[in-house]
């Protein structure tokens, strides 16, 4: 990060550690639930409802979407992102000051209604995140603490079922000093980014891997995606929503054909035609298939192009927005991929879910293009381009931490491992960080794992 990120935080940290030097001593103080998992003097989680449990996989994409919308209609991403990134910084680094929290035996048990040793402990990790009321410092596993690991397990995307599950447990036990590093990477990316927010945008957090449909600073619509696996990651960019391609057609991109479809084509001759793909020349004219090189040994002097149909890598609709990176969103023919947990599993665009109704929410200044008349067209089997008549503006964003307007604190796994990349990136953190290592109210932030 900056070198004025870190003397923000700096400057939190000592502001906070003053304040609470009057009160309490340093690492053994009870806080007030409103610390970590909120801001001070904001919306504790641990007043709200926790959000039901997961059961069953939702079936349909429309489910999946409700589902996802029902969680939180506060945008992950609109113009006060960052401040309020600040803000949780100054918490969390608060929190730091005082000890941050206690880690959980990995071989703890917990069962609702059954005493157990780490209770207690639990109890105590789940208050200074404000998950968790501070006066229920005791007690066996009740309902009220299977609700605190509810609202915990839903700010870090996990399925909120109240059960203390492995993935539950490692992510309780990431020190406050990485959330930290999460908050100051995420800080450090927005406040490098030029989006032009407008009355209605979509975003797409890849850590989430979520896209979000904001109209009027509320999210109105939300669907899972699949994005870049690791070794071919999504990029971060912004862009403008131009068009929806209707039944589209897929120009497969030089790297796959020289690599996957080739191989394909080498263990079996038939795989295009199976696949519904020709062979095109630089005129965009057919050529045999038998006459191109599959050796995968030289980049592709040809394009190989799918046929839209239910075989199409597309699916049905293709969301254009024209950006150097030749990438897009779109439907797949692979929707039981998007009953996973990770989807991280595609060549760098964003295949979303239920994107029918994503195309209805884009076109809805169009009223010849309700959600019936694109099922319509796409029962068809034609392929069509409708332009958008007004553009709408799209980013893909990198969070692995964020707080929403109701103080909500948010992780996610750094699933493409760049937020040490670009804390460390930036020579000036690492040499104010060494000049800060001796100071006792800054010495928790010393990068280390």
């Amino acid at each position: 990060m900056s070198k004025r990120h870190a003397m923000i935080i700096a400057v939190g940290v000592l502001a906070s550690a003053s304040a609470l030097a009057q009160t309490e001593t340093v690492g053994q103080a009870t806080p007030k639930p409103a610390t970590a998992g909120t801001v001070p003097a904001a919306t504790n989680p641990a007043h709200a409802a926790a959000p039901k449990a997961a059961t069953t996989p939702a079936s349909t994409a429309e489910s999946r979407s409700a589902a996802a919308l029902a969680l939180t209609h506060e945008p992950t991403y609109d113009e006060g992102s960052a401040q309020r990134i600040k803000e949780a910084a100054f918490s969390y680094s608060a929190l730091a000051v005082r000890g941050g929290w206690p880690t959980i035996p990995a071989d703890a048990k917990f069962a609702l209604g059954v005493q157990g040793a780490s209770d207690d402990l639990l109890r105590k990790r789940l208050i200074l995140s404000g998950d968790l009321s501070a006066d229920k410092t005791s007690g066996a596993f009740d309902q009220d603490l299977a609700d605190a690991v509810k609202r915990f397990q839903a700010r870090h995307g996990l399925a909120p079922t109240g059960t203390v599950t492995p993935r539950t447990l490692a992510a309780m036990n990431v020190s406050v000093q990485k959330r930290i590093r999460q908050l100051e990477a995420s800080l450090e990316r927005l406040e490098n980014m030029n989006f032009g927010f407008g009355e209605r945008y979509v975003v797409v957090n890849i850590p989430a891997a979520f896209a979000e449909a904001v109209e009027n600073d509320v999210v109105v619509r939300r669907y899972r995606v699949i994005v870049g696996k690791t070794e071919k990651p999504s990029p971060t960019l912004t862009a403008q929503i131009t068009s929806v391609v209707l039944n589209p057609t897929w120009t497969v991109p030089a790297s796959i054909a020289k690599t996957e479809i080739s191989a394909h084509m080498r263990k079996d001759p038939t795989y295009l035609s199976r696949m519904h793909m020709e062979v095109l020349d630089a005129h965009d004219n057919p050529i045999d298939p038998h006459s191109v090189d599959w050796s995968g040994t030289h980049t592709p002097n040809f394009t190989v192009r799918q046929h839209n149909s239910t075989f199409n890598a597309l699916g049905a609709v293709k969301i254009d927005m024209p950006n150097s990176y030749s990438v897009y969103m779109h439907d797949t023919n692979q929707r039981n991929l998007f009953s996973d947990d990770y989807r991280f599993d595609s060549h760098g665009c964003s295949r979303v879910d239920n994107v029918r109704d994503l195309a209805a929410w884009l076109l809805k200044d169009q009223p010849k293009w309700s959600r019936a008349a694109i099922d319509a067209e796409i029962a068809s089997g034609q392929h069509l381009e409708v332009a958008m008549a007004k553009k709408v503006p799209v980013a893909w964003i990198y969070l692995t931490a964020w707080m929403t307007k109701d103080q909500t604190i948010q992780f996610r796994n750094d699933v493409y491992n760049q937020d040490e990349q670009l804390l460390e990136a930036t020579a000036e953190e690492a040499a104010f960080f060494g000049r800060a290592a001796d100071h006792p109210l800054t010495a928790h932030m010393h990068v280390t794992q």
